[in-house]
């Protein structure tokens, strides 16, 4: 039977058995479906993990209470430390360690914020006027955070777009006083975008002087100290001579974690690589599950077309081709699946680029081909068991068969 023939004849029996062809091919579809969704669902996370590590920057440690004995994984998030990292220890830093350019200490809480009749609960951060800077973040109207000694406790506010939007709707907001907690704050500026920062909208955000963030919360500890540092100054050396200082202040003991941008990167990426593989093993799953369909409706239609076969061999067709007008029939049902399964996908991962922006999925091009190529596979494997018992039966039996 030649490969035309072959081909024709397989159309013409699955446009006979629409339903059948239909359920396999919607089975095999969401199969690959959930695969390039799942693995681009992992790739956007990873992605955006990744260029909030970036923004910070290479010459940037971050220094956190609480040690991790441990080598090879993340450090605490909240910490666990017997001292806490004091502002004054901050401000000192610098001016011991040359290589230090600025220390950015961080506090974070949440916080009433109010004007007039109009309030919300919001993200306070305290930190410094440096902070904007080094994250990368712009203001669309007024000015910085005063810069100078940052243990002072000043009284002026930078508030996101959408608190803006909130409290002041379309009126001016610089030079207005807003109330935080039970503290007076004067506006001076206005954040522009998103400003995304350390997983937290600062758009629906108020930035405040760090001392007056401590006051605010009534604690004396600090959340985070950012610290960037001056070109031609090895990481490494530095890190060591941070703890070094940090030791001296906390009667010799060690109880602060420092980690780099790119050492959390790399701990960063290996898990969620390692996750992204998961979920498109999850997602093949479904592959497997559209096998046992395929085989079992093969099954069926061998069943309901022996008097069928028994013609077909009585005409000369050898067992050879049974096997392969079933394969066949398989192959282009299953085929068709990873085509509609492809398009859906990528449907649904284009759609997730327009609902979250800020988040970079994309289906890389290994499980856009491996996806593929599973169904296919699993399409030809569970077909073999049904088109094996096809080509075994006799003509005569066939035919005499109701």
């Amino acid at each position: 039977m030649r490969a035309a023939d072959l081909l024709r004849f397989s159309a013409q029996t699955l446009a006979r058995q629409r339903s059948r062809g239909i359920m396999i091919l919607c089975a095999m579809g969401l199969g690959v479906a959930a695969v390039l969704a799942l693995t681009a669902l992992g790739e956007g996370a990873r992605g955006y993990v990744m260029n909030e590590f970036t923004s910070i920057g290479k010459n940037i440690l971050v220094m956190m209470p609480g040690r991790k004995q441990t080598t090879g994984g993340m450090p605490p998030v909240t910490g666990s430390a017997a001292r806490d990292i004091t502002l004054e220890e901050a401000y000192l830093l610098p001016r011991r360690i040359s290589a230090i350019e600025e220390t950015v200490p961080l506090i974070i809480g949440s916080a009433r914020v109010s004007y007039n009749e109009r309030g919300r609960q919001v993200t306070a951060l305290g930190t410094t006027s440096v902070f904007l800077e080094l994250r990368h973040l712009s203001l669309t109207l007024g000015n910085n955070l005063p810069a100078g000694d940052f243990r002072r406790a000043g009284g002026d506010a930078i508030i996101g777009e959408k608190l803006k939007q909130a409290l002041f709707d379309a009126r001016p907001a610089l030079g207005e006083f807003i109330r935080i907690g039970d503290s007076r704050f004067r506006v001076v500026g206005v954040l522009g975008g998103r400003g995304d920062a350390m997983g937290m909208d600062l758009s629906d955000a108020v930035i405040i002087p760090v001392a007056a963030a401590q006051r605010l919360f009534n604690v004396s500890g600090l959340f985070r100290v950012m610290m960037s540092l001056r070109d031609g100054y090895a990481v490494a050396d530095v890190k060591k001579r941070i703890e070094v200082a940090m030791q001296s202040f906390h009667q010799g003991e060690l109880d602060v974690t420092i980690v780099s941008p790119d050492s959390m990167m790399a701990t960063f990426d290996n898990i969620l690589i390692a996750m992204t593989l998961a979920v498109g093993a999850i997602g093949a799953i479904s592959l497997l599950v559209a096998g046992v369909l395929i085989m079992n409706v093969m099954l069926i239609s061998v069943s309901q077309r022996t008097r069928e076969i028994g013609l077909l061999k009585a005409l000369g067709a050898s067992s050879h081709d049974i096997m392969r007008v079933f394969l066949t029939e398989a192959m282009l049902m299953t085929g068709a699946g990873a085509f509609v399964g492809v398009v859906v996908g990528l449907l649904l991962v284009w759609g997730g680029r327009l609902a979250f922006p800020d988040i970079p999925f994309h289906t890389p091009l290994w499980a856009l081909f491996t996806a593929v190529a599973v169904a296919l596979l699993t399409g030809l494997a569970f077909s073999w068991l049904p088109a094996r018992r096809a080509s075994l039966l006799q003509p005569v039996d066939a035919l005499q068969k109701p």
